[in-house]
């Protein structure tokens, strides 16, 4: 059997319900923050919000990648100005070399000749026979040899040996000095010797023949320029241990491995990337071979090295310039996805965030029409006991 409940009564009783549901909504925005907070609330804004807030989470991961390869790029620029300082190290031991004595200048055979001698003197004159066979050697048995010949005619004369000796590819250069002395050098420092097929010792020494005093003229060694070259290898060393040392997170820009920056969410042809290809700065990527023994010895040797020290240099700092110029675009890109995770977040929280102030007062403005109800039905319960009374 059903209760009868007075008119009173029930409206009073459905207000209180009325009440204590919309207490109920506004209780759970103030707990979750959120006006929005399953699809039946409101379809277009949840769906909404959540495209918004899933797009910043794919913008979120993406930038731990991003920021992995702005450091990647720090580690490869410090490595570069740190390899820079080393080939600097290197050109100054290579300078010091030369301060030092060339031993190429102890390796020029130097005629003794009283009389002068010019380009026009006749070889046939100075006792040669003509088909005499002159040789000129250079190197040794450690650095290997190389010669040149040249065969004697009536006609031949000093100046046809000199043009001999400076068109051969062997490094020799022939000339005659303020004395009108015939001088041969190795521009290399390498050990010069000079033969005939016939006379040695009256062709090519004393008064006769080419004046010279001996046969043969070696290089000097000089220990200060081997320490300054074995200096030079050691710089080479830890030019490869700092390229090495250069990586960052498994990938090194310095020893060849590329660099794949993606900047957005989406794939194929709308993947937004940046590619950085690596370098090889060993000292073998920068052609820096390191000095072998008697490989500082003249000043050739010497230049030699340090031309190629330059290029390197320049070849640093111009990969420092690429790096530099990469790392601001990554930075750029960074900011830029930092700011749009923030943008797509407010505007998701825009579109489902609850304003607490305003459910505050609202809540409370509903727990106080629960109070006035509940009042009201006990008026109405009273006085429908009144009415009882009476039987």
């Amino acid at each position: 059997m059903s209760t009868i409940l007075s008119t009173g009564v029930r409206q009073n009783l459905q207000a209180l319900q009325g009440i204590k549901a919309n207490e109920t909504v506004a209780q759970g925005k103030l707990a979750t923050g959120k006006r929005v907070n399953t699809a039946l609330d409101n379809p277009v804004n949840y769906f909404t919000s959540a495209g918004l807030s899933d797009r910043a989470g794919d913008l979120s991961n993406l930038l731990d990648g991003i920021s992995n390869s702005v450091q990647t790029l720090q580690a490869a620029t410090a490595g570069i100005t740190s390899i820079t300082s080393l080939v600097k190290n290197a050109q100054s031991a290579a300078k010091q070399a030369l301060q030092t004595t060339d031993a190429a200048s102890d390796a020029i055979l130097t005629g003794a000749n009283t009389s002068t001698y010019t380009r026009s003197t006749s070889l046939t004159g100075l006792g040669f026979a003509s088909g005499e066979k002159i040789t000129v050697t250079t190197g040794n048995a450690t650095t290997g040899t190389a010669a040149i010949t040249l065969t004697l005619t009536a006609g031949s004369t000093v100046g046809d040996l000199m043009t001999t000796l400076n068109g051969s590819n062997l490094g020799l250069n022939a000339t005659l000095n303020s004395s009108g002395q015939l001088q041969i050098e190795d521009t290399a420092g390498e050990d010069v010797a000079i033969t005939s097929d016939t006379a040695t010792a009256t062709a090519l020494s004393g008064a006769a023949g080419l004046g010279f005093t001996t046969a043969t003229k070696a290089a000097t060694t000089s220990s200060a320029r081997q320490s300054y070259a074995t200096q030079f290898n050691g710089i080479l060393d830890q030019i490869d241990q700092m390229a090495k040392d250069s990586g960052y997170n498994g990938i090194n820009l310095l020893m060849g491995n590329d660099l794949k920056t993606v900047f957005n969410e989406k794939t194929g042809t709308n993947q937004n990337y940046m590619n950085i290809n690596g370098v090889s700065y060993d000292s073998q990527g920068l052609n820096l071979d390191k000095v072998e023994n008697g490989g500082f010895q003249t000043n050739k040797q010497v230049n030699k090295v340090l031309d190629k020290l330059t290029t390197a240099l320049t070849t640093l700092r111009t990969q420092s310039s690429n790096f530099g110029s990469n790392l601001s675009v990554v930075q750029a890109r960074q900011d830029f996805t930092n700011n749009m995770i923030t943008t797509l977040q407010t505007g998701s929280d825009n579109l489902v965030s609850a304003d607490t102030n305003a459910e505050s007062a609202n809540l409370l403005a509903l727990q106080t029409r629960q109070q006035l109800s509940t009042k009201a039905l006990s008026l109405a319960n009273q006085a429908d006991q009144s009415v009882l009374s009476l039987f």
